[in-house]
This record gives C-alpha cells, sequence and structure tokens, in this order.
C-alpha cells in the first residue's frame, strides 16, 4: 500500500479482507489543538511513517478575544470553546480513539484563568488538556511539516504565525543531509527558536483597521518587528539566508490564505495549498494584494471568507516583518502544523513500545 503523507485526507483502512479473514479497524489516533482563535482537531489511522486522516474538525472560537488587554479569558469565549470542544470529545467517542493528546497554547497561557477553564473543559468534556510551553510548540509545528523542508537546501525557517504568538524555528538541513536526510527516518535538527508574543488576534486588537491604510499597515509591522527577537543560535544561520541556501515554510493560516490568494482559487482547496512553492515575490504580491481591499473586499475572497477578513492583513504584517528579516527566494506553504506534529509523535512512541514488548515476549496485541 503507498504511504500517505502527514495531513493527507482519506478515508480509514480497516475492515480489508485478506486470506478470507477481516483485519481488526486499524487504530484511530486524534489530537486537538485549542488555539488563540481556532479549535481544531484531527483523527488519524497510522500508514507506513505517515498517517491517513479518518476524520477532521475545525472552527474559529476566538478564545483569546480580549485576553491581551483584559488579562482573562471571556466568559463568551470560553463558551464558544467548550461547545466546539463537546463536538471533539464526540467524535473522538465515536471513533473509537485509542490515544489522543489536546493542547492548548498561548491564549491560557497569557490568561489568569487560563488553567481554571482547562479544568472546567475537563469537567464539561471529559478532555484533558496540555498547556504546552512554546518551545514545545515550535518543535510540533516543525515535526508536522518535516516533509515539506528541501533537503537540497542548508537552512529552513518554519514560521508559525498563531492567534496570540508567532513561533520561529531555525533548521539545520545541511546537518540533516548529513546524517541521512530524509530518508533516515531521523528528524531535522533545529538550531534554534524564539516565540514572539504576537499573533493575528493581539496585533489586530492593539492596531483596529484605520483610513490610513498604507500608515496603519507599516504601524503593524513596525510592531511585530520589535517583537520578534533573534536569538543566538539563529545568528550563525544568517549568511546562509543572505547567500540563498534557505527557505522558510509558513504552517498558519495566513500563510494559505496568501496561497489561496496566489492562485486565484474560486474555492480553498487544500491539495493545491499545501505543499505548494511560492516565490518571494509572490508571497509578497498575494500581501499588496491584500492590504489594497478594505474588510468587505477582503471578505469577499473566496479563500478568506468573513472569519479571516479581519485578521488576515494582521498576519501579512507578521509574515513581512520575518520575511524582510530572513530574506529568502522560496517559501514553502503547509496546511498543517501542531496537530499533525502531535500525531506523528504519538503513533512513534506506540511503535517503540510494541519493539520493546516484542523483545520481551509479552504480548502485543492491545495498545496502551
Amino acid at each position: 500500500m503507498a504511504e500517505t503523507k502527514p495531513g493527507s485526507p482519506g478515508g480509514p483502512t480497516a475492515g480489508r479482507k485478506r486470506g478470507g479473514r477481516k483485519r481488526a479497524p486499524a487504530p484511530v489516533y486524534g489530537a486537538i489543538d485549542l488555539g488563540t482563535n481556532n479549535c481544531r482537531m484531527l483523527l488519524a489511522q497510522r500508514t507506513g511513517s505517515g498517517f491517513q486522516v479518518v476524520d477532521a474538525f475545525s472552527r474559529v472560537v476566538r478564545l483569546g478575544e480580549g485576553v491581551a488587554s483584559e488579562g482573562n479569558l471571556s466568559q463568551d469565549a470560553m463558551d464558544r470553546a467548550v461547545e466546539a470542544l463537546k463536538i471533539c470529545a464526540s467524535k473522538i467517542r465515536r471513533h473509537n480513539v485509542v490515544k489522543h493528546r489536546s493542547i492548548a497554547t498561548q491564549a491560557c497561557r497569557m490568561a489568569g484563568n487560563g488553567e481554571a477553564f482547562l479544568e472546567r473543559v475537563r469537567t464539561e468534556t471529559g478532555l484533558e488538556f496540555d498547556l504546552i510551553s512554546p518551545e514545545e510548540e515550535a518543535r510540533l509545528a516543525v515535526h508536522g511539516c518535516v516533509d515539506l523542508l528541501d533537503p537540497d537546501k542548508d537552512a529552513a525557517l518554519v514560521i508559525d504565525i498563531g492567534g496570540g504568538s508567532t513561533e520561529l524555528s531555525w533548521v539545520d538541513l545541511a546537518e540533516w543531509r548529513r546524517r541521512g536526510g530524509p530518508e533516515s527516518g531521523g528528524r531535522p535538527p533545529m538550531k534554534s527558536w524564539t516565540s514572539a508574543p504576537v499573533g493575528v488576534v493581539t496585533l489586530s486588537e492593539r492596531f483596529p483597521e484605520r483610513e490610513d491604510r498604507e500608515a496603519w499597515y507599516e504601524d503593524m509591522k513596525a510592531y511585530a518587528r520589535r517583537q520578534i527577537k533573534t536569538p543566538r543560535g539563529a545568528k550563525a544561520m544568517r549568511g546562509l539566508f543572505d547567500e540563498g541556501r534557505g527557505h522558510l515554510v509558513g504552517t498558519s493560516g495566513t500563510v494559505t490564505s496568501m496561497a489561496g490568494v496566489h492562485l486565484r482559487l474560486p474555492r480553498y482547496d487544500r491539495s493545491k495549498v499545501d505543499g505548494l512553492w511560492m516565490s518571494g515575490e509572490e508571497a509578497l504580491a498575494a500581501c499588496a494584494r491584500l492590504r489594497n481591499l478594505d474588510i468587505e473586499g477582503r471578505a469577499q475572497e473566496p479563500t478568506i471568507g468573513s472569519d479571516r477578513a479581519e485578521l488576515v492583513l494582521a498576519g501579512c504584517a507578521i509574515y513581512e516583518a520575518v520575511a524582510e528579516a530572513w530574506p529568502a527566494d522560496r517559501l514553502r506553504v503547509g496546511d498543517r502544523g501542531l496537530r499533525e506534529g502531535m500525531l506523528l509523535n504519538l503513533m512513534r512512541r506506540t511503535k517503540k513500545r510494541r519493539r520493546r514488548r516484542k523483545r520481551s515476549g509479552a504480548p502485543s496485541g492491545a495498545e496502551t
């Protein structure tokens, strides 16, 4: 059977007959990412070293709405998130998920009532969330897009623009190549990472849209530039980007929106967006096209819609601030991220445990 790449859509593989007997259903794994703006879930079955999606869910909940100014999650935002998570919990039960992980990120990290909210989620939905660190968030984003990295380049910068923060990860592709690259099955080494306290929700709230659109956009970009610090480990890689030996990878809704605008898609199509290569000029041109539209015009863009119209320009401003600091001739677009990284980790750990059980002579039928 051909291997399915991480995040690829498709139905379950269970129930196929072999030798006249029906095989046991393949185990289903789950991952939930509760971010500042979106609640997303993937359920999948393993196929080789990748996976095949069984079910998915995504809803804009705006959990972090107002948290930057108020310091707490609002009652309405928490209610929206809980209702979405009840749907996720129902899908997990329906598919008999054997193992899943749920994570919360910047909104809950920022909020004074973040941990109390996660306890409410546990009580009302049965889902237990890990409030992960910015470093783990960066590592999961890199792991989720490993097969988007160009092993012929020497460096990559993975950009994950979220609702409340932006994670940047510098990946040493030259060292990965020396270790065998994608064929080795190993993960590419992260040279450095940083988390900036600026995302599409927090930046939009700090800079409400103004009539002097060019100045407003430049103010957002300047603020984002000030928030994004270059860690010491990344400075050694700057020369690689200056010499054209690095490329960018974007894993957020901002970058997939830019790709949809660039392709002039009549509706969003993940199969055309995920894995797309864009030149640096094409990426900036997509930002410019969106920048020239008011909020009503952005809402009419088929791949933007009303949900993203208010936030997408803040994302573009963050992207441009990064791209200007780390110039690259190409950008790889990924409609994937934390959920895919979690799923691969869950499946990888299970395989290790099975090998240990086999060596010890213990039965290896049931999941633990």
